[in-house]
């Protein structure tokens, strides 16, 4: 799958963010959501700058991961916004420079948007193999129901597959959206 959401060339992927924005914009989803994790892509994900940059045109704040300092396998969320420097963490994807004091945890939040390699219908997701938003969100593990954050992959809509052998740890997603099709987890 990796290989394959690489294997796209800039028009194709382009496009593809084009549509996934102009879908999510419209959703329920996006309208509620004040604040908003995303990411910046890396190695062929979803590009999302057009959704941030509707973020900030809609006075909803953006968010982005940053590596725990006191615990580097979890990741916290720092404000993002056009005047915000960002420097590239050990893996290489470009985060928000600023002190721990001013990241959030996930549950200070209205969505997180994941990226991920490949998403079934019950809504597990396979990622990179970190596991960093796994123990990032566990707390959601702790009961069965969370009003927010609503955590919800962000994929092609090529990345789905029959199904994906959910491990202990894995927290589920309350959906994914595609380019073309929002999938609710009931």
């Amino acid at each position: 799958m990796r290989h394959r959401r690489c294997y796209l060339n800039d028009y194709m992927r382009n496009h593809l963010a084009m549509q996934f924005t102009q879908h999510f914009l419209h959703t329920p989803l996006f309208k509620t959501s004040k604040r908003i994790a995303c990411y910046l892509p890396n190695d062929g994900e979803m590009n999302l700058q057009l959704v941030i940059e509707q973020i900030w045109k809609m006075n909803k704040t953006c968010y982005l991961p940053v590596l725990n300092q006191l615990n580097h396998r979890q990741l916290l969320f720092a404000q993002y916004n056009t005047n915000s420097r960002l420097r590239k963490n050990k893996f290489g994807i470009p985060e928000p420079i600023v002190p721990t004091r001013d990241t959030f945890h996930a549950l200070n939040l209205d969505l997180v948007l994941v990226p991920l390699v490949a998403f079934d219908g019950q809504g597990n997701r396979l990622g990179m193999g970190g596991g960093f938003y796994d123990r990032t969100l566990a707390f959601m593990s702790q009961r069965e129901v969370w009003l927010k954050p609503k955590i919800y992959g962000v994929a092609y809509e090529f990345q789905q597959v029959s199904a994906i052998r959910k491990k202990a740890w894995d927290i589920p997603m309350h959906g994914v959206l595609t380019e073309i099709k929002q999938y609710d987890i009931a």
